[in-house]
Parts: C-alpha cells; structure tokens; sequence
C-alpha cells in the first residue's frame, strides 16, 4: 500500500487530463471500471480522507488521496480509456477529475434526505454512470434520493446530462434533475446493462409494494420509456442490492430483512425478465449485497453475518447454496465498529470486493470468485486501507460487454467489444517493457475465459497463466528469467493475440 499527499496523485491527474484534450474524445465512449473512489472528504483530517483503489495494472494500488468529496453507499465513477478518472458523485453532487465541484454539480434529487446528507447519500445503488451512444464526451447520470423519509420510498427516478468538452475539459453538468420516473420507487438498486445490439444501454429500478420492474431504454436518439414488467415476488420497502451477470443473461436482487433472494433469466435484446427463482435464505439479517463471478456461474450474497455461494447454472440453486463464512468477530479499529458483511462488486482484477456495513479500515474479498464452494477463498477483512470507508463501493456495470453476435438484435455491425485500456479493439499492449521482471499486457475485453503464454526465443512456453472473463489487463512475473526477447500471446478460443517484450537484466 503507498499513500501520496495531493501535490503528487491530483497534479498527475490534472496533467493527464489536459493532455487528453488534445486528442479525440472519442475515447470517453469507452468507458472503464479501474478506480474504486471511497472514504470521506478531508474535513477533519486523518484518518478520514479519500481512498482510492487503482486497477489500471491488473492489480489493485490503494492508496490515500487528498479530496473534497466523500462517498457513501450512492457511488459511482467512470474513467478515460487510459484509466484516468473523468468524473464521480456520491449521489448529492458531481466532482469533477480532482474531487473538485463539477460546475453545476451540486444538488442532486433535492429532497430533505439529501439536504441532510449532502456529503453523500448513504442509499445503495442510488447513482449510475452510462456513457450516451454516439456522444463521446457525453454521458447520463441517473439518481435517486429518499423523497418519503418515513415510508422509505423514492419518488422519482432523475437523469441529469453531463458534457466533459466544457468549462476547459473538467465537464459541466448541463441538464439536472430531469424526472423519468414518478412513482412510489424502491429506495436506490438503480441498475444497467447493454443492449443486445452492443450500443444501447436498459437501465432498471423497482417499484415498491409491488412485482414491476420498471425499464429505460438508452440510445443515441434519446431515453425510450419507462416499460414495466410485472415478474418476481412482490417487494416490500427494502434495501439491499442488484446485479447483472457479466455477460447479462442473468439478474439477482436481495434483501434479507422480508424477502431474501431472487434470480431471473435476463433477454438483452427484449429487455424482459424470466423464470424467476426465489430463495429464502434461513438467517435473521438484512441489508446486504449480491454479486456474479467473472463467469457467471456463481452468485454470492453477503447478508451482514454470513456470506453465501450458489450456482445458478444449475436445476437446484437452493440447493447449490455453499455457507462461505460467519462474521468472525472482528473490529475495524474497534468496537463498535464490526467488520460485517454489506454491499459487493466485482472487481476489474476478477475477484469479489465486500463493503463491511461500518466506517472501517478494512474491505473483505472473495480472491477466486469462478471456483465452487470454499475454493472461492473468502477472506475476512483481508484488504487494509489506508482511511476510513463507509459501506462505500462503485456502482459500475459492465462497460466492455458488446453485442450478441447473431442474435436477432445484433444489426449494428458491432463485431468487437470495447477497446482495451491502452491498446485498440484487435491488439495487447505490454507495459513497462523492457523490465526486469514485472509485466502488465492490457488487451480487450472478452466473454470467454483465455490464456496467456509466454514463449522464450526458442519456442519454449515458460509460463501459461489462465485470463479471466470480462477482464482487460493482467500482471505476470518473468522475475527468474534470463535477459532477452520472449513473445506473449493471448487466446480466447479461435482468436489469438500477440506481443513481444523484453526481460532485463
């Protein structure tokens, strides 16, 4: 873990965005998950403050930064193709790259709750980021607050329009607050995945006291809906959180106080749910979170004092249900500050991040999240950080899933799917190279599992490591290898990719 002062972490930033000005912003359009923002803002010092955690090398750099903004459970960011921050909110306003105010950023889905928490909305799932189709430097915020404090409902689903080319490049907020939704709304669990098509974007909330999904579509003309869909048990005031599988065929939705978890079959190209699977987990908790492995295959749930796995590819996923682990009684730094079981997010490095339901130092994490049962390895409070977190992680979807290829949908001639962070669609990148031994080759997204070889300059393959779904950069070790040229290729499939580089010595 490293921590830097401002004058070193937001200067790099502001210089890398500048510098990003002068190119096409085309790359905005990409849109990447590599930052998880979290902590307070800096008014009262250590060890309150900003965290970050950078997965722009394939493996995750914590570290402490100095900044105005604070989150709580309303997270969300997104970053440039190079892995430079562009923008986030924490559900009440808008910062810009530095943490600074966006212009025009501040009040957010006014309401009395965010007026109370305007240093950031303590609601799950309540902002999300989608890049607008064909706009490079464009990109809806959708929001929600608590309009009713005493009944827990959210009156309005909120779009509010965010254009980087302005105010020099730092972005302005040039529509705020528009309603798309107004209706008794369960409390955040906003959520997104691509269309079918590998352009378009359905966004999801809920409405509360009821089994109707309510569903935006997003596309370059504009925000088509709402549609409604009634499927799934009935859903009482709640928390908790939702999720897509990473290749969006599938949806959870969990909140252990009333009505535990469900799972459904997800349609990319109808937008429609199905066959519903509803599972009441036998425990007395509540709040929680849900989140897919890079696969797919399996479904995990934190509820508070205990972490679950299922496989949902099977007939039986009750029955599938792995107990992970019980709280274990640890503090973060002490009472009462226990280190339980809240939100989840998959991460950009493959494993499962779990927030713990308190202002702590510590983060949980599932390290192997596509192996069943045990072999998933959870571990308990096993990620310090360098201040405090509440309950805090990003709210991203998955921003590299393309099209269905040759589905009824896929009509847009989208044949590849997002371009990696520092190379194109159809090439890998190995950086720093030379080096004397620690590499990151950085390639495109896939939604299959690959593999990287590395071959010496004889043909040999000295080292063959296993690439995960969904991922776009990895880190390898070449530490005990001679000087000289070796050859990385990458296979997914039929598809191959290579790269050279060069250990020195």
């Amino acid at each position: 873990m490293t921590t830097q002062p401002r004058s070193m972490r937001s200067i790099g930033i502001a210089i890398s965005l500048v510098a990003g000005q002068l190119v096409s912003h085309q790359s905005f359009a990409q849109g990447l998950n590599n930052f998880f923002l979290m902590g307070y803002d800096n008014d009262e010092g250590s060890p309150w403050g900003g965290t970050n955690i950078d997965y722009i090398l394939g493996i995750p750099d914590i570290y402490y930064q100095y900044r105005d903004i604070g989150y709580s459970r309303a997270n969300a960011n997104i970053t440039v193709s190079n892995g430079v921050l562009l923008f986030s909110t924490n559900g009440a306003w808008v910062a810009d790259a530095i943490g600074d105010t966006m212009q025009n950023g501040t009040g957010l889905s006014p309401s009395n709750y965010s007026t109370t928490y305007n240093e950031g909305l303590h609601t799950p799932q309540d902002a999300l980021i989608i890049p607008i189709p064909g706009s490079p430097s464009r990109h809806y915020l959708f929001h929600g607050t608590i309009d009713n404090f005493s009944e827990s409902f959210a009156q309005y689903l909120y779009v509010s329009a965010i254009d980087l080319n302005m105010n020099g490049g730092f972005g302005s907020v040039v529509s705020k607050n528009i309603v798309l939704i107004d209706d008794t709304l369960n409390i955040g669990k906003i959520t997104s995945v691509r269309h079918a098509n590998g352009r378009d974007w359905w966004v999801f909330c809920h409405k509360q006291f009821a089994n109707i999904y309510l569903r935006l579509l997003v596309t370059p003309y504009g925000i088509q809906g709402p549609f409604q869909q009634s499927v799934g048990m009935l859903r009482h005031a709640d928390g908790g959180q939702v999720c897509f599988s990473p290749n969006g065929d599938k949806f959870a939705y969990y909140y252990g106080a009333e009505d535990d978890l469900e799972i459904f079959d997800f349609d990319r190209c109808t937008g429609l749910l199905s066959n519903p699977v509803h599972i009441a987990i036998e425990d007395y908790n509540q709040m929680g979170g849900v989140a897919f492995s890079p696969s797919g295959q399996f479904l995990y749930v934190s509820s508070v004092l205990d972490v679950y796995q299922y496989d949902v590819t099977v007939a039986d996923i009750a029955g599938s249900m792995v107990h992970l682990g019980t709280w274990d009684g640890f503090y973060s730094p002490s009472p009462p500050l226990a280190t339980v079981f809240d939100i989840a997010q998959l991460a950009p490095d493959g494993k499962i991040y779990i927030s713990t339901g308190n202002g702590t130092f510590h983060l949980h994490v599932i390290n192997a999240p596509d192996l069943p049962g045990l072999a998933c390895d959870f571990q308990q409070h096993a990620i310090e950080l360098p201040t405090y977190n509440f309950n805090s992680l990003p709210n991203h979807p998955n921003y590299h899933l393309g099209p269905i290829d040759g589905s009824v949908c896929d009509s847009l001639g989208i044949n590849t799917l997002t371009p990696s962070v520092l190379g194109s669609a159809r090439t890998a990148t190995v950086f720093p190279s030379p080096s004397t031994g620690q590499f990151t080759i950085s390639y495109p997204a896939n939604s299959e599992v690959g593999s990287l070889e590395i071959l010496d300059a004889a043909g040999r393959v000295i080292l063959q490591e296993r690439i995960p779904q969904w991922s776009t950069i990895h880190s390898f070790d070449l530490s005990d290898q001679e000087h000289g040229a070796y050859t990385a290729t990458l296979r997914w499939g039929g598809t191959k990719l290579s790269t050279h580089l060069t250990v020195l010595r």
